[in-house]
């Protein structure tokens, strides 16, 4: 599997799923009226990290990332997973 490929497979399969479960519960935590401005601001950069996200899948598919730059990617997504364990 090219590095591009791998990249896209873990975006799409893992990265944005769990990206939208947070972004869920950040809006029930809203529609709760629990929430304060830190939670409205991390709502914000949130949606901003998946559609940075969606950005690196329309340029994998488009054939414009190269091995490189995926793999850096995929190596920075990784130590962020890491961290969170």
């Amino acid at each position: 599997m090219s590095i591009q490929k791998e990249l896209e497979s873990l975006i799409k399969n893992d990265v944005l799923l769990e990206i939208e479960d947070y972004i869920d519960e950040l809006f029930e935590i809203i529609a709760a009226k629990k929430e304060d401005e830190r939670t409205k601001e991390e709502l914000a950069n949130i949606q901003e990290m998946r559609d940075d996200f969606i950005a690196m899948l329309k340029d994998i598919e488009s054939g414009d990332m190269d091995d490189e730059e995926a793999e850096e990617i995929l190596e920075e997504i990784k130590e962020m997973r890491a961290e969170e364990e």
